[in-house]
């Protein structure tokens, strides 16, 4: 929203307009450089995440493409010992048609399967970051991993983020029986412990993405109302807020277009919050069976796997979904908090 300043543009003769909010904070947020890449490495997360939805990336993740336990390619194929590999036995064959009295019908039945074409599938012996213990690969799997992850995080973080706000909004600009009956609300949900609460929820609404939404969703909007509760509280009384109310401005608008502008820097730092708190709650879940499906992979389910690998010393699957994981996560929180400082009212001059 711009104003008209009083005091005309003298080189083109016009009156000069103020720089918007929004032109403002981008201005503010393009000046910050760790977040402008924070921003960057975010946004080339979402692109994969999009892509592999899309099936144009890790769609085939499920294939056997190596050997079991393939090493990355910078290590070089494993030694034919490590991988298991049994030596045939020399010398003449047994006769055992004294013994078995198949054996004279093994050599037919043996040129009548060489009738029958196989095609035998070479597998890889090293892949790009390695492969699991059925020879799928690493690299595909924790870029579909990250798919789910992420969209569980981001998708549970957005809807405790709504939950949170409409329901701060409405108690701390109501108030009365509105405001004591949502408290009540309130103090029901945080006097159950958390970690209680996300597995009664994972127990009603079972396994699956959807479902895993919906459990974060659920138990993590009591923080977020808390703050915005009082955000609300605090601005509902401000001058700027009654002078909406005194030009004919209706609740809603009051609440939804002049007050919430001003503290949505507080619901985008809670929403990088929940989000970096979410994508560890799902891999918990996922790590605990209670997560996605088995027909699904997540870095949760990755984490699970890689145990197992990681006591016989194949440590590729772990450093892959730790090192996606650290950075996603890293640069997500930095993103948002140079976001929150390009949004922060205080350096608008508006408190």
């Amino acid at each position: 929203m711009s104003a008209v300043l009083s005091t005309p543009n003298t080189a083109a003769g016009k009156p000069q307009r103020s720089e918007g909010v929004w032109a403002a904070s981008w201005r503010r947020m393009r000046a910050d450089k760790v977040g402008m890449v924070c921003m960057t490495i975010v946004g080339l997360f979402l692109l994969l995440v999009i892509a592999s939805g899309a099936g144009l990336v890790a769609k085939d993740w499920q294939k056997e493409v190596g050997v079991a336990n393939a090493p990355p390619t910078f290590m070089g194929p494993a030694p034919a010992e490590a991988m298991g590999t049994i030596a045939t036995p020399k010398g003449p064959n047994v006769d055992l048609s004294d013994i078995d009295p198949l054996a004279p019908r093994y050599q037919e039945w043996e040129e009548r399967a060489k009738q029958f074409k196989t095609e035998e599938v070479v597998k890889a012996e090293t892949l790009p970051l390695g492969g699991d213990r059925l020879g799928r690969d690493v690299l595909a799997k924790v870029i579909k991993g990250a798919e789910v992850s992420i969209m569980v995080g981001v998708l549970a973080a957005v809807v405790a983020t709504i939950i949170g706000t409409v329901l701060g909004a409405i108690s701390g600009f109501f108030g009365g029986k509105v405001g004591d009956f949502l408290e009540w609300l309130y103090n029901v949900f945080t006097a159950i412990p958390g970690i209680l609460l996300i597995f009664a929820f994972a127990v009603i609404f079972g396994r699956g993405v959807l479902s895993v939404v919906m459990i974060l969703g659920l138990a993590g909007w009591p923080g977020i109302y808390r703050l915005i509760r009082a955000e609300f509280m605090k601005h509902s009384v401000r001058e700027y807020v009654r002078s909406a109310e005194a030009i004919g401005a209706s609740k809603t608008s009051r609440m939804f277009k002049h007050i919430l502008p001003n503290v949505s820097h507080v619901a985008l730092v809670q929403l990088s919050l929940h989000v970096v708190a979410f994508i560890k709650s799902e891999v918990i879940l996922s790590y605990l069976g209670l997560g996605v499906g088995v027909d699904q992979v997540s870095w949760g389910t990755m984490l699970s796997e890689s145990q197992s690998e990681l006591i016989l010393g194949y440590w590729w699957q772990l450093a892959a979904v730790t090192g996606f994981m650290a950075i996603f996560v890293t640069a997500f929180a930095l993103f948002t908090d140079a976001l929150r400082d390009a949004l922060d009212p205080k350096l608008r001059g508006l408190e």
